[in-house]
C-alpha cells in the first residue's frame, strides 16, 4: 500500500510578501497621478507647477473684485466712470468715504442693522435650539410628524410667503397688533428658520446617550442637562448658525424694504438703494465697502468655528 505525500505547507501571501500574516493588507490608492509620475523630477515640477497656477488663478478670481470696490471709492467721480477704466487710481483720495458716512446716513443705518439682526439672532439661537433639544432628545408625541411638517416648508419657494408673512405683521392674530416699521417684523419671521433647526437637531442625534443619562443620574434636570452638557459640546453647530442667521438679516432686501417705509428705521440694505438716487457713484461704492466690513471681520473672527461645524456633521459620538 502506498502512501501519499502530505501536501506542501502554503505560506500566506502576507508572509511571502516580508510582512506578518496577522498584519492588515495594504489598499492600492487611486489618485490623478500616480506616484510614480509624481517621483520624477519633471513630474514634481509640473505638479507644483500646475498647484501654484490654480492658487494663482483662484486668488485672483476672489480678490480682483474686492480690490476693484475699494479702490473705486478712492478715485474722482471722473475718473470712475471713465471707459476704459483705469486699473490704479491716477489719484488716491478718501472723499468717497467720508462722504458716503456722512451724506448716506451710514451710522445710523448700520446701527438698525446691527439691532435687527442681533435680536434675530437672540431670537433664533433660544427657540431654534429649544426646539431642536425636544425633538431629539426629549422624544414628544408626534415628534416625526412635526419635524415632517417644519421641513415641508423648506419646499415653499420664499416668494410665495412674501403677501402672507405681511399680511400677518401688519395685523397680528388675536392681539391685532400693527408691526410694521419695528424691528419685531425682522426678528419674528427669523425665528421660524426650518434649516436651522434641522441642522442643531441632527448634531443633538450624535450626541451619546450615555452623556445624557451619566447627568441625569448625578439629578440634572431636562433644562440643567441642555444647559451644562448640550450647548457646550454644540459650539461648533452654534457657531454655524449664527454666522448663518447674521448674514441672512444683514443681506435681506425684500422683507425690509416691504415692513420698513420709515427710512429712519432702514437697514443698510434697503438704505444703499433708497439713498442711491442724488449721490456720485464714487459715494456708493465706499458706502458698500463700509457696509460690507462687519460681515468680513465677522467670517475672519469666525472662520475656525464655520470649519468646525461643518466637519462636525461627520464625526460620530
Amino acid at each position: 500500500m502506498t502512501r501519499t505525500a502530505p501536501p506542501p505547507v502554503q505560506q500566506p501571501v502576507a508572509a511571502l510578501a516580508g510582512r506578518p500574516a496577522d498584519a492588515p493588507a495594504e489598499r492600492s490608492v487611486r489618485t490623478l497621478v500616480s506616484p510614480l509620475a509624481l517621483a520624477g523630477r519633471r513630474g514634481k515640477v509640473t505638479y507644483w507647477s500646475v498647484f501654484a497656477l490654480v492658487v494663482v488663478l483662484f486668488a485672483f478670481a476672489f480678490l480682483f473684485p474686492v480690490y476693484w470696490m475699494v479702490t473705486g471709492a478712492m478715485k474722482p467721480p471722473e475718473e470712475a466712470v471713465r471707459t476704459p477704466p483705469t486699473l490704479v487710481p491716477e489719484q488716491w483720495q478718501v472723499t468717497g468715504y467720508t462722504d458716503a458716512w456722512d451724506l448716506m446716513r451710514l451710522p445710523t443705518h448700520l446701527w438698525n442693522t446691527v439691532v435687527q439682526a442681533t435680536g434675530a439672532w437672540v431670537l433664533q439661537i433660544v427657540f431654534c435650539t429649544a426646539a431642536a433639544y425636544a425633538l431629539s432628545k426629549l422624544k414628544p408625541a408626534f415628534g416625526k410628524v412635526i419635524l415632517g411638517g417644519i421641513l415641508a416648508t423648506l419646499m415653499v419657494p420664499v416668494q410665495a410667503l412674501v403677501v402672507p408673512k405681511y399680511l400677518t405683521i401688519a395685523d397680528m392674530p388675536l392681539i391685532h397688533v400693527n408691526l410694521l416699521n419695528d424691528p419685531l417684523a425682522i426678528w419674528l419671521p427669523a425665528v421660524a428658520n426650518a434649516f436651522n433647526l434641522y441642522l442643531l437637531k441632527r448634531f443633538f442625534d450624535q450626541i451619546p446617550r450615555d452623556v445624557l443619562e451619566a447627568a441625569e443620574i448625578d439629578g440634572a434636570g431636562k433644562l440643567r442637562t441642555l444647559w451644562s452638557i448640550v450647548l457646550p459640546l454644540s459650539r461648533p453647530v452654534l457657531g454655524v448658525v449664527s454666522i448663518f442667521a447674521l448674514v441672512a438679516v444683514w443681506q435681506d432686501f425684500l422683507w425690509p424694504l416691504m415692513v420698513f417705509s420709515d427710512t429712519e428705521k432702514q437697514p443698510i440694505s434697503v438704505a444703499l438703494v433708497q439713498l442711491s438716487q442724488n449721490v456720485p457713484l464714487t459715494v456708493l461704492i465706499g458706502a458698500m465697502v463700509i457696509a460690507s466690513i462687519p460681515m468680513v471681520l465677522m467670517f475672519l473672527v469666525f472662520q475656525r468655528h464655520i470649519i468646525a461645524g461643518i466637519s462636525a456633521g461627520s464625526t460620530k459620538g
